[in-house]
């Protein structure tokens, strides 16, 4: 087993008991809950006749059902208004800090907490949502879990888990221009498969990651459940640190010193033992985009959906299902495939940094016709910051439409929805049959700078071509 990085660190700094049954009883740090999947959790503990263990610690927001075009109650979705409200009172009931609408702090769950400072290096973050990788970028140890556990962490603010291996991912180089930290991601699950990291955390390290600004840091650590991992990290540095400082939930005056040096003994030692390491270089990726129904089903935009033969015998069944569904054929040139949708957006791309790539390239352009084209914050302190910077009016201007706070087209768990075999441009981090609100929709993963490139040309294209233009 590994020994001596940050996941070792942290794991035995909130080790509570080890179970008769062979696992751990884990203390944990923070929980983030939402509208989805606490519930159920909620109703648990009222049969049981129990209380929030430690509701200083829990925090709360809506985002997944929330209605993008106007956030008007009630919703015109009686289920949706019926789920905001049964977590209204429940955290009104527990004393749990709600982020509402109109808050002024509602948004995106794995958005909001980085954003307040709520996440920190060395915590154990939990929620009810698999994308709660998201707060490894901290050098968090944080996961998924699923309503019984969330249930668990509400009552006792612990959880029964299994220790991981380690595995290291170190990306030499640098991201060439118009290659984004999504673009590296989806490389990085296309070349180690999307069970590659089942049983693993993933430490990310190397020059390229150490180059990346915390926001890109979350995609990066967001997308580590599509490859397989339960978690994945970065070690904390001097970016964290310049991102958490002044936020309100981050320490001040003396205890944001003493937090630094404790936050640094906290990185993975340079002894340290993994239980496996793999090597990439960032300056071979070429802007990245999906072609099928998993997220590793993926290609650079100068490449041609791979043939069948050039597929490993194990992935050749579901790489013919992705042929019908996405009506692709082998040989065929992901670029220029034609766009209905485009969406930016959701807890992958969502964030400031996304929305100006995203602006980069709709400058002084227009939404080609036939395109619906949509911009959705993943905060309202993202959406305020964007419109202070005239964001909003410069995708406006282009033809985009301009949304309200929330998950949106990502899931569909809301009206933001395709339909029939419409196929969408999507900044989004997963491309199931299905996942965008019809049965028989098409997804294409990219990052939101190509997305906007997509939206513009009305086909995949190359973003690089439309940089140069905006220069």
């Amino acid at each position: 087993m590994s020994t001596g990085t940050l996941y070792d660190k942290v794991w035995d700094l909130h080790r509570v008991a080890e179970l008769p049954g062979g696992s751990t009883q884990m203390f944990i740090g923070l929980h983030l809950i939402h509208e989805v999947t606490s519930p159920q959790a909620f109703a648990a503990l009222k049969d049981m006749q129990l209380s929030v263990r430690c509701p200083e610690r829990t925090i709360a927001t809506v985002d997944h059902i929330v209605p993008t075009l106007s956030q008007k109650r009630p919703f015109l979705d009686p289920l949706a208004e019926e789920m905001l409200s049964t977590l209204e009172s429940n955290c009104t009931k527990h004393q749990i800090n709600f982020y509402g609408l109109n808050s002024g702090q509602q948004g995106i769950v794995h958005v909001i907490a980085p954003e307040l400072g709520l996440t920190q290096p060395g915590m154990t973050v939990a929620c009810g949502d698999s994308h709660t990788s998201t707060h490894g970028a901290f050098g968090a140890i944080a996961f998924g879990i699923g309503t019984s556990q969330v249930r668990d962490v509400l009552a006792s603010q612990s959880l029964a888990m299994n220790k991981l291996k380690v595995r290291r991912i170190w990306v030499d180089g640098i991201l060439n221009k118009g290659v984004y930290a999504k673009d590296l991601i989806l490389y990085l699950i296309k070349s180690m498969g999307v069970k590659g990291g089942v049983g693993y955390a993933y430490e990310f390290a190397g020059p390229a990651i150490n180059a990346l600004n915390m926001e890109e840091r979350m995609t990066i650590c967001n997308m580590s459940i599509e490859g397989g991992a339960r978690c994945g990290y970065v070690n904390p540095d001097s970016i964290t640190y310049n991102y958490l400082k002044g936020r309100p939930y981050a320490p001040k005056g003396q205890a944001w010193d003493r937090a630094i040096e404790w936050w640094g003994k906290l990185s993975t030692d340079s002894m340290a033992t993994f239980d496996d390491e793999i090597k990439f270089n960032a300056s071979k990726i070429s802007p990245t985009v999906t072609w099928g129904i998993t997220p590793g089903q993926g290609i650079g935009i100068d490449e041609v959906i791979p043939i069948l033969e050039s597929i490993p015998v194990c992935e050749r069944s579901i790489a013919e299902e992705a042929y019908t569904y996405m009506n692709l054929k082998p040989g065929q040139p992901i670029a220029g495939v034609p766009i209905d949708v485009c969406f930016i957006g959701s807890c992958t791309n969502g964030r400031l940094s996304d929305l100006r790539d995203a602006a980069m390239i709709a400058k002084n352009q227009k939404v080609a016709k036939g395109v619906k084209a949509f911009v959705v914050p993943g905060s309202e302190q993202v959406s305020k910051a964007a419109k202070n910077e005239g964001l909003d009016e410069l995708f406006l201007s282009a033809g985009f439409e301009w949304r309200e706070p929330g998950c949106s087209m990502c899931l569909a768990m809301n009206p933001d929805r395709l339909t029939g075999r419409q196929i969408s441009a999507s900044s989004s981090n997963r491309n199931f049959k299905g996942r965008q609100g019809s049965a028989t929709g098409r997804t294409l993963l990219m990052s939101p700078a190509m997305v906007a490139a997509a939206a513009i040309t009305g086909e995949v294209t190359d973003v690089r071509n439309l940089l140069d233009v905006s220069e």
